[in-house]
Order: structure tokens, then sequence, then C-alpha cells
């Protein structure tokens, strides 16, 4: 796809995003801005993932961190405003102890590394209750109000969320633009050659895990104030394996793939429920599916649409 076509899909995907929740009823809007949770959890991961190519299955673990911070927060009776960025710090500084074992292990071993910090802190969700609530969970997680306004209303609320996931959107894009972004996709792409090239291989594997860490830390605080509620639950391991499921079939390491990504993740099994009983196992089939047919994930259809055009229009001999 050029740029101009890029730029105008995503501009009407923008417009419709803005124009059309009015009209939606109280469960549209909610799922809607749970899927703005994912796209900004995903974005996280995609950066990790895709981009710095590290494979972690422990992100579901800072969606949980990010959701405890700030209902402890509020349940202790201070702002919203002070829970959201201590959740997005406080995973940060997680995600930078947590990329050390990329420091020695990779591929397989470190996404065991990852799953294992994974179950360690839904644990420590589940069984730490006097911080946590344990599977009780904590209750009566208010909404924010910005500058007088309340965003108390579903659709206050999902407008808020959407302006959240545009600037962490536009904050990774810079980033994905800087030299950090290049030197991410060199370490990805090889490691050795990049350090070869001067690239501090053990400093930006760490920047990797700290900002997608971060990003999954603000999308959990999001999170909590949309259920009002934060229990154990959300943030198991299915969690995790379905957000590196969102990365791959969106498209890892393209930057909207995380938006296509979660929209399959999220959106797609609430469109298969017609099938009542067999809606997962539908899910499943149709998942299996797309990767068969897309393994590079749903941004690769462009380009093997434009394949298949280039090959049919080739004279037979």
């Amino acid at each position: 796809m050029t740029r101009q076509p890029r730029w105008l899909i995503g501009m009407v995907g923008m417009a419709a995003l803005l124009v059309l929740p009015p009209f939606l009823r109280s469960y549209g809007l909610y799922l809607l801005s749970y899927w703005l949770v994912f796209v900004i959890a995903t974005m996280g991961l995609n950066l990790t993932v895709g981009y710095a190519g590290q494979a972690s299955l422990g992100h579901a673990a800072f969606l949980g961190i990010g959701a405890y911070s700030v209902a402890i927060v509020m349940k202790a009776g201070c702002s919203f405003w002070l829970g959201l960025p201590l959740s997005a710090v406080l995973c940060f500084v997680v995600g930078l102890g947590l990329g050390f074992p990329a420091l020695r292990v990779q591929s397989i071993y470190l996404a065991f590394a990852t799953l294992g910090f994974s179950v360690a802190a839904l644990l420590v969700m589940r069984y730490e209750e006097w911080l946590t609530g344990g599977t009780s969970g904590i209750n009566d997680v208010g909404r924010p109000s910005l500058f007088g306004l309340d965003l108390g209303g579903n659709l206050a609320y999902y407008y808020f969320v959407l302006a959240v996931a545009v600037v962490v959107a536009a904050l990774l894009r810079g980033v994905l633009r800087s030299p950090w972004g290049k030197a991410f996709t060199a370490l990805r792409d090889n490691p050795i050659r990049a350090e070869s090239l001067g690239i501090d291989v053990r400093a930006y594997t760490l920047l990797s895990f700290a900002i997608g860490a971060s990003c999954a830390g603000i999308a959990g605080a999001l999170l909590a104030s949309l259920v009002q509620f934060v229990d154990p639950t959300p943030f198991g391991l299915g969690v995790s394996f379905t957000m590196y499921l969102m990365v791959v079939v969106g498209g890892s390491g393209t930057f909207f793939g995380p938006a296509l990504g979660a929209v399959v993740g999220v959106l797609l099994p609430e469109w298969l429920r017609f099938a009542q009983g067999w809606y997962l196992t539908a899910f499943g089939v149709a998942v299996i599916v797309l990767m068969l047919w897309l393994p590079g994930g749903l941004l690769s259809l462009p380009d093997r649409l434009k394949a298949r055009a280039i090959a049919a229009s080739r004279p037979r001999t």
C-alpha cells in the first residue's frame, strides 16, 4: 500500500471512531473502550516483540500491575491522575528488571522466563489479600474528571480512552521514527551485526521491555476505571497468549498491526456469539484459517493480493 491510501484509511478510521460512538448503546461503547485498552497494551508488546525481536509472554502481568496500581491509589483516597503516571512508571521500572533475563537467554528460553514472571505476578495478585484484596478484588474503582468535565459516562470515558490511545500511538510513532526505532529494528534483524555497528544491545533490549511494559501499565490503569473493579481473573496466562496472538495476527512489526489484531482478539469473539456454545470453537477455527492464509498478519493482505495480481498478469508459457 502506498503512503496516500494508508493515510486515507487511517483518516476514515479515525473519523468513524469519532462520529459513530454516540449512536451506539452502552455495551457497544464498552466494547470499543475495551478494544482501545488492548490496542494500547498490544502497541507496547509489538514494540518488544515485533520491532526489538524479544519473545515476551508476560505482558498481561504488566496490565495487572497498572490496574492494581490505580485501584490501590484511588482506594487510598488519591486521584486517578496520580495513579495513571504511577502505573506507567512502575511498569517501566519492572520492565527494566524483566529485561535482564533477555540479556542472557533468547528465543524460547526468554519466553519461558517472561511466562514465569507472569505466573509470579498472578500469584501475588491472588494471594496477597492485604494489598490486592485477593480473589475478591478491589471494588468501586472510580472514573476521573478532567478540568471539571466528568468522565464517568460511557461515552465521555470512551473519548478519553481514545485520546490516550492517540497520544500513546503518536509517542510510539516518534520513537520508531527516531534512531531508537532504527536500533530496535537492527536488534531484531541481527543482534551481532547491530553490536558490530556500535549499537548498545543491552541498553536497547532493556529499553524495549521497559517501554512495552509502560504501555501495558497505562492500558491497565484505563481498564481498571473502565470496569470499575479489579481482580486477578483478567490478568492470567490466557490473556498474555491472546495479546501475543493479537500482535501476530495483526502483523508483527507493523505500526497498525495491533489495532487490527485487537479487533480479532476482542471484537471477533463478540461477533461470533451467534454460534452460542460453539463461538469459541468458531473463533479458534477463524484464527487458524487466517494464520494459514496470511502468516504475515492482516496487514500483509495488500502485498499478497498484489503478488497474486502480478502472477496472474504474467503470460503463461
